[in-house]
């Protein structure tokens, strides 16, 4: 809880900080005395959704590491550390990118891999999934999150986030000013915005906000399979990534920070909002493809 309290309070505050820089910078004056200026509303939507998903793709691997409590693996202290960061290392230059941090961190089995660039990148995995796997199994696990990491996912991700996040701040103060110049027809009053704007872009920006996590989450499965494809090009078969897939079912999945939670490995129970297919839907994939 504490973890995604601390994520929550870090995206609150790059979205306060990006208003108010925008409204210095006089991008926010979309309401004019002759009406909605669409142009410069567009803007202040581009800068504060595209705003917001580049700075938290930027500080995602700070951000990951404190929320999570990762430790970075800088010298191996006993030999499965050693042998976790030699893993990485072979499934990193087999994909052809550098060599991300690797770090644990304590809890039910889980990983994750994030950060902005492909070539400095952090893979973490949980204590629980290192005590609940054999290392072929684990392998296949580095080589889904070394998939997403080559795939570019963290990066498709914020694009797709700020896309959608343009577009509920745009839609939703386009219908807010619509409410409120219904509600204030016959009116001479030229004060600015009435309640009905502020009240409907509020109700919009929730409502649209859980259309666009739909969307969002969409592409997250969809990213998923790929990954799960890519462990299995790696480790040149599909067995291992079955395996694993097949042992996480089997396991109670640990709690990821919202911060990584659609990089993770785990399965999700959830459907529409599900970052991760069902672990049956992702085996089955890996049966019927031909890697």
């Amino acid at each position: 809880m504490k973890r995604i309290f601390l994520f929550i309070l870090t995206n609150v505050a790059v979205v306060a900080v990006l208003g108010i820089v925008a409204s210095l910078l006089g991008v926010n004056r979309y309401l004019t005395p002759n009406g909605l200026n669409l142009g410069m509303l567009l803007g202040f939507a581009l800068v504060i959704g595209f705003g917001g998903a580049i700075i938290s793709l930027l500080i995602s691997k700070p951000v990951a590491k404190w929320s999570s409590g990762v430790r970075v693996i800088n010298q191996p202290q006993n030999a499965d550390e050693a042998w976790i960061v030699e893993t990485v290392r072979k499934l990193a230059e087999k994909a052809q990118i550098g060599m991300p941090e690797v770090g644990i961190f304590e809890g039910a089995p889980n990983a994750f891999a994030t950060g902005a660039f492909k070539n400095s990148s952090l893979v973490a995995v949980s204590t629980g999934l290192l005590q609940g796997m054999t290392k072929e199994e684990i392998e296949a696990v580095l080589g889904h999150e070394i998939a997403h990491v080559t795939n570019g996912d963290m990066v498709t991700m914020t694009l797709i986030q700020g896309v959608m996040n343009t577009f509920v701040v745009f839609l939703s103060r386009v219908i807010g000013y619509a409410v409120d110049s219904f509600l204030r027809r016959g009116s001479d009053s030229n004060s600015g915005p009435g309640i009905g704007y502020y009240a409907s872009t509020i109700v919009l920006d929730i409502v649209l906000g859980f259309a666009a996590a739909i969307v969002v989450a969409w592409f997250s499965r969809q990213r998923e399979f790929r990954a799960d494809a890519g462990a299995a090009q790696l480790m040149g078969r599909r067995q291992p990534m079955m395996n694993a897939l097949a042992r996480l079912g089997g396991m109670q999945p640990g709690e990821l920070p919202k911060a990584v939670e659609a990089m993770g490995i785990t399965g999700s129970i959830g459907k529409l909002f599900a970052t991760h297919p069902p672990i049956e839907e992702r085996i089955a994939a890996l049966q019927n493809s031909q890697a």
